[in-house]
């Protein structure tokens, strides 16, 4: 906050106390609204709502987001409408466990705007039309492993719509699990943190897909044919049963040879401006490391161990072009940051296009029958 009031001064904008107030809410606001996404998890102790249902036992297919994200940019009213089967080609069950998804992925949100009728009207966000915009997306249909590993980052992020996701990939501490320790130890977690707790079976139903999200269904006779179909996020390897015949799972720590310095630089911008938006050092250890300051971690949400962390880390000064730098001196590991640069710079760069216009309208009002 200090910072902004310098800038103001620094460059003659400081005229009188209600321009300070102004000039700070503006600049507050261009931080927040330049971020990929809008709500990032608040800190410990400050309260956030959660979500434990809404996917109806199915993790995330193929296609689905993409699926969507279209329905919504044609019709922002079109999962409350009777027809919605027919529009996305899938039974009820599965219709609400689209719009589940793409709520979850941050691909669109509720238009606060609109609040005629019972069910609100829904939007593409910005990093929804980035990726899966036909004319200006980056990779509509995944095509791009590294879009795997952005699109992990915001469900991961989203502890809102995503918290068991989200507690998993930065709180759980077992390296190792089986599906009961995980649902035991989530429940205890919800316990400390949320008012309303969810029933044993929401908790069960939860766990079991997340872990569907991740690990890859086995052959087998015996399973449902609807139970076999993957989600696009098992491509990243990040959890994987062990040959155990208890059913244990094992998160895959380490070195990620399809997760490129890029996206492990929009992550970093999207960290830095959410939680330290006004500093220009951080400490090597709070994207390296879990911990109870803050509630989401780089390392900890893309399974880097430390050693492969540093070597992304050195990498980001030539990468940046000296906008970010990493240094080791006496121990005492720091990121500096020369100039603050948006995760959309990032990606951009990355894939070679400009970012998806911000102010681009789908919606299209006079098409659209509100309930």
């Amino acid at each position: 906050m200090l910072k902004l009031l310098y800038d103001t001064i620094l460059h003659g904008q400081l005229l009188q106390a209600k321009d300070i107030g102004i000039y700070v809410v503006n600049q507050i606001n261009k931080m927040i609204q330049s971020r990929l996404l809008k709500t990032y998890p608040p800190r410990q102790g400050e309260d956030t709502s959660a979500t434990f249902s809404g996917h109806e036992a199915f993790p995330c297919r193929y296609g689905w987001l993409k699926k969507g994200f279209d329905a919504v940019a044609e019709n922002p009213a079109v999962f409350s409408s009777d027809r919605a089967t027919i529009t996305l080609g899938v039974g009820k069950n599965m219709v609400r466990s689209i719009r589940h998804w793409c709520l979850a992925f941050n691909v669109i949100e509720e238009d606060l705007s609109v609040t005629k009728g019972r069910n609100r009207r829904l939007k593409p966000t910005r990093i929804g039309a980035a990726i899966f915009d036909d004319q200006d997306g980056f990779d509509p249909y995944l095509e791009n492993p590294s879009t795997l590993w952005l699109i992990h980052w915001l469900l991961s992020t989203n502890a809102n719509r995503a918290t068991t996701w989200f507690w998993a990939f930065n709180h759980f501490t077992r390296n190792e699990f089986s599906r009961q320790q995980m649902e035991t130890e989530l429940k205890q977690s919800i316990k400390k943190k949320y008012r309303k707790i969810p029933s044993d079976n929401s908790i069960k139903r939860d766990v079991g897909c997340f872990i569907r999200t991740y690990v890859p269904s086995r052959g087998d006779d015996s399973k449902n044919l609807e139970d076999t179909f993957n989600s696009p996020l098992t491509e990243l390897e990040l959890v994987y049963q062990t040959e155990n015949p208890l059913e244990i799972f094992r998160y895959n720590t380490g070195h990620k040879a399809t997760l490129p310095i890029d996206i492990i630089a929009a992550s970093i911008s999207e960290f830095w401006d959410s939680y330290y938006p006004t500093q220009d050092t951080l400490p090597f250890d709070k994207l390296a490391f879990s911990n109870n300051e803050e509630p989401i971690c780089p390392a900890s949400i893309f399974k880097i161990d430390q050693h492969s962390m540093v070597v992304y880390a050195e990498r980001l000064e030539e990468y940046t072009d000296g906008d970010f730098r990493y240094d080791d001196t006496a121990g005492i590991k720091l990121i500096y940051r020369q100039r603050r640069v948006e995760a959309s710079e990032f990606l951009s760069s990355f894939y070679k296009q400009p970012f998806a216009p911000s102010a681009k309208t789908y919606q299209h009002p006079e098409l659209v029958d509100i309930n």
